[in-house]
């Protein structure tokens, strides 16, 4: 489980050319938050969007969403350090719901397969691209999210892997 905070505003890929050109790009800097659970077998996408802000209560929602689902194995839901993730509340709830959070350490967000997703979803969506209006912006990336599972499925079984890279010797390096 992780948050994206998506901002309606360039996102240039690369452009190569001889004369000068003029690319188009929003104005403003609306901001649209997703806070999206992963499953990471099946790759299946839950969140909870707004353009305001992502705070316990949203991930309250998320929690009560994932419980509604009646999964019959236990559940472990990896978050980072924010403080939302960490009050007493998600905590209660999540108990409530025989959920179990576990905390990543910090500054480890490549331990957290969802971060994949948003930066799948980013280039996707964002990259290069123009949105008329921040309603268009939102739908790119709510249609993206929700085809995660269809039509990206395949991309996303190799980018989605429970592979990570691990260090077996260890160097100390003498200065």
């Amino acid at each position: 489980m992780d948050a994206a905070h998506f901002v309606l505003s360039p996102y240039l890929g690369y452009i190569w050319c001889f004369i000068r050109q003029f690319i188009r790009a929003p104005a403003g800097r609306k901001r649209y938050n997703v806070l999206g659970a992963l499953d990471a077998i099946s790759h299946e996408v839950l969140t909870i969007s707004n353009d305001a802000y992502i705070n316990a209560k949203s991930v309250c929602e998320l929690l009560s969403k994932i419980s509604q689902k009646n999964i019959k194995t236990p559940i472990t839901i990896v978050m980072d350090n924010a403080r939302y993730q960490k009050c007493q509340i998600v905590k209660e709830l999540a108990d409530e719901f025989d959920i179990e959070l576990l905390f990543l350490p910090s500054y480890s967000p490549n331990l957290n397969i969802i971060e994949r997703l948003w930066k799948f979803v980013k280039n996707k969506c964002l990259y290069s691209k123009y949105y008329e209006s921040f309603d268009a912006f939102q739908g790119a990336i709510s249609g993206c999210i929700e085809e995660t599972h269809k039509k990206y499925r395949e991309e996303l079984d190799t980018l989605l892997s429970l592979k990570f890279q691990t260090f077996k010797q260890q160097q100390i390096l003498a200065r």
